[in-house]
């Protein structure tokens, strides 16, 4: 046996497992202090859930409601309209659909976490069950929802129904997974709490929801440089030209000359700065106070303006950084 055998190698974390054991049973041999730690473990990469955006998960939903074979329609407007994992569907029993209060809920079997739950079902989706339940045969013993021809289904089959939907609406390639990916991703960026999604999705932990907060601020960064990009198309069509005649200042409205007035105060050397112009940063005037800054004459009204606005907001420290940077620039010209 050779040690240097990737096979056979001893990962960071069984050694972990191992030290820690060997401590616990009070072995003789163990070490005083401990030699693997945590930081010593290799960190795992964490990508964020594949989900359909709207456009998408539209088309798809549309193509699983005009598939020809029912239980494929069926198994994919479950996934779809629930948000439960592959083998939860394969676990429903018959008795599934219960009636509490004057809504209809589906109780999911016991799963990978070992708990159980009831989602709120959806009056079209119930449809669909009734329906198939009311054309199962008799002869049926299995107690469990879906059945062909009399046998469980695979899991395979359910893949094959979810890709079946995808390929006709022209989406490429679609797992199973991913449509509880998107449930959960289309009601966080509808505003559902993670709590309630986490209680939706059977989450034992709200640490395995707040993934879907990170894909919602991915979703929104998304949204907003879509529309940017319009606004942006709209600038360059309302450039000035000898045919069109410039607005009047004011035209563009009190937040948006606000803003425009403000830019001269937030732009830096690569970049601009995103913090509220309310807040103060205490690294505001950094540069202004090193010693290998300079400045220019040219500069002098944005000097000007700036000391203003620190003697308005009160700033005394960065009010005297630029009457100091405008008295150089005086004596300089003098």
């Amino acid at each position: 046996m050779n040690p240097s055998d990737p096979l056979i190698t001893p990962q960071p974390r069984d050694l972990h497992t191992f030290f820690t054991r060997i401590t616990e049973w009070d072995y003789p041999d163990q070490p005083r202090t401990g030699l693997v730690f945590r930081e010593d473990r290799p960190r795992l990469d964490r990508p964020l859930p594949k989900f359909l955006d709207d456009a998408a998960a539209a088309a798809f939903m549309t193509a699983a409601a005009r598939l020809p074979d029912e239980l494929d329609r069926l198994m994919v407007q479950i996934l779809a309209r629930t948000g439960m994992r592959r083998g939860e569907l394969l676990g429903l029993r018959i008795d599934a659909v219960v009636q509490i209060g004057t809504g209809s809920w589906l109780r999911t079997p016991v799963g990978k976490l070992h708990t159980d739950r009831y989602i709120p079902l959806d009056p079209a989706l119930k449809t669909l069950i009734d329906g198939w339940i009311a054309k199962r045969p008799s002869w049926q013993a299995s107690d469990l929802l879906l059945l062909e021809r009399g046998r469980p289904i695979p899991p395979t089959r359910v893949d094959k129904a979810v890709q079946k939907a995808a390929t006709t609406a022209g989406i490429g390639h679609v797992h199973p997974h991913q449509l509880r990916h998107t449930l959960a991703t289309q009601a966080i960026n509808r505003g559902m709490s993670l709590e309630a999604i986490a209680a939706l999705l059977g989450h034992t932990d709200l640490s395995m929801t707040m993934v879907y907060a990170r894909i919602g601020d991915r979703t929104v960064a998304d949204q907003y440089f879509q529309v940017t990009s319009k606004i942006e198309a709209l600038y360059r069509q309302a450039q000035p030209t000898p045919a069109t005649p410039v607005l009047p200042a004011d035209a563009a409205g009190p937040a948006m000359t606000a803003l425009h007035a403000e830019v001269a105060k937030r732009l830096l050397g690569n970049g601009y700065c995103r913090r509220p112009v309310e807040l103060d940063c205490r690294y505001e005037t950094i540069c202004e106070t090193c010693p290998m800054f300079f400045t220019t004459h040219e500069h002098r009204p944005l000097l000007q303006a700036q000391r203003d606005d620190a003697c308005a907001k009160g700033q005394t420290r960065r009010a005297e950084v630029y009457t100091g940077l405008l008295e150089r620039l005086d004596q300089a010209t003098a």
